[in-house]
Protein backbone atom coordinates (compact mmCIF):
# COMPACT_ATOMS: atom_id res chain seq x y z
CA UNK A 1 0.00 0.00 0.00
CA UNK A 2 1.19 3.45 -1.32
CA UNK A 3 1.54 5.82 2.01
CA UNK A 4 1.32 9.72 1.41
CA UNK A 5 4.07 12.54 1.28
CA UNK A 6 2.86 13.35 5.06
CA UNK A 7 2.45 9.08 6.57
CA UNK A 8 6.66 8.84 5.08
CA UNK A 9 7.56 11.79 6.42
CA UNK A 10 6.25 11.14 10.02
CA UNK A 11 7.68 7.21 9.45
CA UNK A 12 11.34 8.71 9.05
CA UNK A 13 11.69 12.06 11.27
CA UNK A 14 11.59 9.97 14.61
CA UNK A 15 13.97 8.54 16.89
CA UNK A 16 11.30 5.68 18.89
CA UNK A 17 12.27 2.46 18.43
CA UNK A 18 9.80 -0.15 17.90
CA UNK A 19 11.27 -3.01 16.67
CA UNK A 20 10.71 -5.03 19.50
CA UNK A 21 6.95 -4.50 19.14
CA UNK A 22 4.62 -7.48 17.45
CA UNK A 23 1.51 -6.56 15.68
CA UNK A 24 -1.82 -8.95 14.66
CA UNK A 25 -3.84 -7.41 12.27
CA UNK A 26 -7.04 -9.31 11.78
CA UNK A 27 -9.30 -9.04 8.67
CA UNK A 28 -13.15 -9.88 9.36
CA UNK A 29 -14.06 -9.35 5.69
CA UNK A 30 -16.89 -11.99 4.59
CA UNK A 31 -14.54 -12.52 1.67
CA UNK A 32 -12.29 -15.53 1.16
CA UNK A 33 -8.47 -14.74 0.12
CA UNK A 34 -8.75 -15.40 -3.66
CA UNK A 35 -11.71 -12.10 -3.88
CA UNK A 36 -10.41 -8.31 -3.52
CA UNK A 37 -11.17 -7.28 0.10
CA UNK A 38 -11.74 -3.40 0.71
CA UNK A 39 -11.31 -3.31 4.44
CA UNK A 40 -7.34 -5.03 3.57
CA UNK A 41 -6.83 -2.21 1.73
CA UNK A 42 -7.27 0.41 4.32
CA UNK A 43 -5.36 -1.75 7.29
CA UNK A 44 -2.80 -2.02 4.62
CA UNK A 45 -1.83 1.85 5.25
CA UNK A 46 -1.61 1.22 9.27
CA UNK A 47 0.44 -2.27 8.35
CA UNK A 48 2.32 -0.21 6.37
CA UNK A 49 3.64 2.17 8.57
CA UNK A 50 4.35 0.24 11.51
CA UNK A 51 6.64 -2.12 8.73
CA UNK A 52 8.39 0.92 8.23
CA UNK A 53 8.87 1.48 11.58
CA UNK A 54 10.17 -1.94 12.23
CA UNK A 55 7.48 -3.53 13.96
CA UNK A 56 6.84 -7.24 12.99
CA UNK A 57 3.55 -7.40 11.47
CA UNK A 58 1.41 -10.28 11.28
CA UNK A 59 -1.88 -10.65 8.65
CA UNK A 60 -4.90 -12.89 9.35
CA UNK A 61 -8.10 -12.76 6.78
CA UNK A 62 -10.27 -14.74 9.49
CA UNK A 63 -12.94 -15.98 7.00
CA UNK A 64 -9.87 -18.50 5.54
CA UNK A 65 -9.59 -20.45 8.60
CA UNK A 66 -12.26 -22.85 10.17
CA UNK A 67 -12.97 -20.94 13.33
CA UNK A 68 -15.72 -22.70 15.61
CA UNK A 69 -18.13 -20.74 17.02
CA UNK A 70 -18.29 -20.55 20.71
CA UNK A 71 -16.95 -19.29 23.84
CA UNK A 72 -14.01 -21.79 24.79
CA UNK A 73 -10.15 -21.76 24.21
CA UNK A 74 -10.93 -25.07 22.00
CA UNK A 75 -14.38 -25.88 20.96
CA UNK A 76 -13.12 -29.87 19.35
CA UNK A 77 -13.58 -30.18 23.62
CA UNK A 78 -17.44 -29.05 22.96
CA UNK A 79 -18.85 -30.72 20.07
CA UNK A 80 -16.90 -29.64 16.97
CA UNK A 81 -14.82 -31.86 14.72
CA UNK A 82 -12.44 -29.50 13.70
CA UNK A 83 -11.11 -25.54 14.98
CA UNK A 84 -8.79 -23.75 13.69
CA UNK A 85 -8.74 -20.57 16.62
CA UNK A 86 -6.20 -22.45 18.96
CA UNK A 87 -3.34 -21.90 16.48
CA UNK A 88 -4.89 -19.02 15.59
CA UNK A 89 -5.06 -17.57 19.22
CA UNK A 90 -1.60 -18.52 19.82
CA UNK A 91 -0.78 -15.53 16.81
CA UNK A 92 -3.02 -12.89 18.87
CA UNK A 93 -0.26 -14.21 21.98
CA UNK A 94 2.83 -13.03 20.67
CA UNK A 95 0.98 -9.79 19.36
CA UNK A 96 1.61 -6.43 21.25
CA UNK A 97 -1.06 -4.51 19.54
CA UNK A 98 -4.13 -6.13 17.96
CA UNK A 99 -6.30 -4.79 14.59
CA UNK A 100 -9.72 -5.46 14.10
CA UNK A 101 -10.76 -4.38 10.54
CA UNK A 102 -14.40 -5.13 9.89
CA UNK A 103 -16.89 -4.31 7.04
CA UNK A 104 -20.07 -2.79 7.75
CA UNK A 105 -23.22 -4.77 7.17
CA UNK A 106 -27.04 -3.31 8.25
CA UNK A 107 -25.02 -1.16 10.11
CA UNK A 108 -23.01 -3.62 12.04
CA UNK A 109 -19.57 -5.71 12.21
CA UNK A 110 -19.27 -8.51 10.42
CA UNK A 111 -20.73 -12.25 11.64
CA UNK A 112 -17.06 -13.24 11.10
CA UNK A 113 -15.83 -9.93 13.63
CA UNK A 114 -18.18 -11.36 16.20
CA UNK A 115 -17.17 -14.37 15.75
CA UNK A 116 -13.22 -13.15 16.31
CA UNK A 117 -14.31 -11.01 19.50
CA UNK A 118 -16.30 -14.07 21.12
CA UNK A 119 -13.06 -16.49 20.14
CA UNK A 120 -11.19 -13.77 22.39
CA UNK A 121 -13.85 -13.75 25.19
CA UNK A 122 -12.87 -17.46 25.35
CA UNK A 123 -8.94 -17.04 26.12
CA UNK A 124 -10.04 -14.20 27.85
CA UNK A 125 -10.16 -15.88 31.37
CA UNK A 126 -6.48 -17.11 31.23
CA UNK A 127 -4.30 -15.73 33.48
CA UNK A 128 -0.26 -13.99 32.49
CA UNK A 129 2.89 -14.65 33.82
CA UNK A 130 1.87 -11.74 36.24
CA UNK A 131 -1.36 -13.63 37.59
CA UNK A 132 -3.67 -10.55 35.22
CA UNK A 133 -6.04 -11.81 32.39
CA UNK A 134 -4.64 -12.76 29.34
CA UNK A 135 -4.36 -9.21 27.51
CA UNK A 136 -3.32 -7.14 30.07
CA UNK A 137 -0.58 -4.75 28.59
CA UNK A 138 -1.55 -5.30 25.29
CA UNK A 139 -3.17 -2.42 22.28
CA UNK A 140 -5.85 -2.51 20.51
CA UNK A 141 -7.78 -0.61 17.61
CA UNK A 142 -9.97 -1.59 14.68
CA UNK A 143 -10.58 -0.04 11.04
CA UNK A 144 -13.82 -0.13 9.34
CA UNK A 145 -14.99 -0.02 5.32
CA UNK A 146 -18.32 0.18 4.19
CA UNK A 147 -21.16 2.07 2.09
CA UNK A 148 -23.22 2.98 3.99
CA UNK A 149 -23.20 4.44 7.89
CA UNK A 150 -21.99 2.52 11.03
CA UNK A 151 -18.43 3.56 11.30
CA UNK A 152 -18.71 4.80 14.83
CA UNK A 153 -21.21 2.31 16.05
CA UNK A 154 -18.91 -0.93 14.98
CA UNK A 155 -15.74 1.15 16.82
CA UNK A 156 -17.63 1.38 19.59
CA UNK A 157 -18.85 -2.05 20.08
CA UNK A 158 -15.05 -3.36 19.16
CA UNK A 159 -13.28 -0.92 20.93
CA UNK A 160 -15.57 -1.55 24.03
CA UNK A 161 -15.38 -5.99 23.39
CA UNK A 162 -11.64 -5.18 23.31
CA UNK A 163 -11.05 -3.46 26.48
CA UNK A 164 -13.79 -5.14 28.44
CA UNK A 165 -11.29 -8.20 27.50
CA UNK A 166 -8.28 -6.19 29.20
CA UNK A 167 -6.99 -4.33 26.05
CA UNK A 168 -6.13 -0.93 26.62
CA UNK A 169 -7.23 1.37 23.87
CA UNK A 170 -5.33 4.84 23.12
CA UNK A 171 -6.80 7.69 22.13
CA UNK A 172 -8.16 8.06 18.64
CA UNK A 173 -7.77 4.17 18.54
CA UNK A 174 -10.55 3.44 15.22
CA UNK A 175 -10.39 5.13 11.53
CA UNK A 176 -12.87 3.99 8.90
CA UNK A 177 -14.48 4.90 5.52
CA UNK A 178 -17.65 5.16 3.46
CA UNK A 179 -18.74 5.95 0.62
CA UNK A 180 -22.23 7.29 -0.55
CA UNK A 181 -25.22 5.55 1.16
CA UNK A 182 -26.45 2.88 -0.89
CA UNK A 183 -25.13 1.14 -4.09
CA UNK A 184 -21.79 2.62 -5.18
CA UNK A 185 -18.23 2.23 -5.38
CA UNK A 186 -16.49 0.48 -2.26
CA UNK A 187 -13.01 1.83 -0.98
CA UNK A 188 -10.42 0.28 -3.34
CA UNK A 189 -13.33 0.87 -6.66
CA UNK A 190 -11.68 3.14 -8.91
CA UNK A 191 -13.57 6.86 -8.35
CA UNK A 192 -14.55 5.93 -4.89
CA UNK A 193 -11.85 8.28 -3.60
CA UNK A 194 -11.21 6.50 -0.53
CA UNK A 195 -7.44 5.96 -0.86
CA UNK A 196 -7.02 9.72 -1.45
CA UNK A 197 -9.50 10.80 1.61
CA UNK A 198 -7.71 13.08 3.64
CA UNK A 199 -10.12 12.46 7.10
CA UNK A 200 -9.78 8.70 6.46
CA UNK A 201 -5.77 8.73 6.14
CA UNK A 202 -5.52 10.99 8.82
CA UNK A 203 -7.81 9.62 10.89
CA UNK A 204 -5.48 6.04 10.18
CA UNK A 205 -2.23 7.59 10.55
CA UNK A 206 -3.52 9.07 14.02
CA UNK A 207 -4.88 5.32 15.24
CA UNK A 208 -1.60 3.83 14.36
CA UNK A 209 1.20 6.34 15.94
CA UNK A 210 -1.17 6.42 19.10
CA UNK A 211 -0.83 2.09 19.24
CA UNK A 212 2.26 2.09 18.27
CA UNK A 213 3.10 4.84 21.50
CA UNK A 214 0.79 3.32 24.18
CA UNK A 215 2.09 0.17 22.54
CA UNK A 216 6.23 1.62 23.64
CA UNK A 217 4.94 2.89 27.10
CA UNK A 218 3.36 -0.45 28.33
CA UNK A 219 6.43 -2.64 26.96
CA UNK A 220 9.06 -0.10 28.85
CA UNK A 221 6.94 -0.67 32.11
CA UNK A 222 6.40 -4.07 31.83
CA UNK A 223 2.91 -3.85 31.31
CA UNK A 224 -0.08 -2.95 33.44
CA UNK A 225 1.03 -2.49 36.72
CA UNK A 226 -0.07 -6.32 38.89
CA UNK A 227 -1.74 -4.94 41.99
CA UNK A 228 -5.33 -4.91 42.77
CA UNK A 229 -5.67 -6.51 39.17
CA UNK A 230 -4.27 -9.77 39.91
CA UNK A 231 -7.02 -12.99 39.11
CA UNK A 232 -4.71 -15.19 41.24
CA UNK A 233 -4.45 -13.44 44.07
CA UNK A 234 -8.26 -12.16 44.21
CA UNK A 235 -8.91 -16.18 43.89
CA UNK A 236 -6.10 -16.85 46.88
CA UNK A 237 -8.41 -14.94 49.10
CA UNK A 238 -6.58 -11.19 48.68
CA UNK A 239 -9.45 -8.58 48.90
CA UNK A 240 -7.16 -5.88 48.30
CA UNK A 241 -9.28 -2.98 49.87
CA UNK A 242 -11.72 -5.14 50.71
CA UNK A 243 -11.81 -7.25 54.05
CA UNK A 244 -10.54 -10.75 53.19
CA UNK A 245 -13.42 -13.23 53.72
CA UNK A 246 -13.85 -15.34 56.86
CA UNK A 247 -12.85 -19.01 55.74
CA UNK A 248 -13.95 -20.34 59.54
Amino acid sequence: MTLTDRQRALCDAHDYDFSDLRALFINCTLKPRAQRSHTEGLMRISMEIMKRNGVTVDYVRAVDHDIAPGVYPDMTAHGWATDEWPALYARVQRATILVLGTPIWLGDKSSVCSKVIERLYGNSGQLNEHGQYAYYGRVGGCLITGNEDGVKHCAMNILYSLQHLGYVIPPQADAGWIGEAGPGPSYLDEGSGGPENDFTNRNTTFMTWNLLHLARMLADRGGIPAHGNQRSEWDAGCRFDFPNPDYR
